[in-house]
C-alpha cells in the first residue's frame, strides 16, 4: 500500500494553523489588556483635567498633587 504524498503536507499546514491562531489569540488578549490599561489610564487623567476646571479657585487644584 502506497499512501499518498499530500496527506502528510495539509497535516503539516493544519499543525501551524492552529499554532497561529493560538499566536494570534495570545496576541489579541495581551492587545486587549494593553487597551483596557490605557483606558483606565486617561479616564483618571479626564478626572484629574476636570477637577482642575471645575474650581480653578480652590487651593487643593495643585499640579503636582496625586489622585
Amino acid at each position: 500500500m502506497l499512501m499518498d504524498g499530500g496527506t502528510g503536507v495539509f497535516s503539516i499546514l493544519s499543525i501551524f494553523l492552529v499554532i497561529w491562531y493560538i499566536v494570534c489569540l495570545g496576541i489579541g488578549i495581551y492587545c486587549f489588556v494593553l487597551f483596557v490599561k490605557l483606558a483606565r489610564r486617561g479616564i483618571t487623567a479626564l478626572d484629574i483635567y476636570i477637577g482642575k476646571h471645575r474650581n480653578p479657585n480652590n487651593p487643593n487644584n495643585r499640579i503636582d498633587q496625586e489622585l
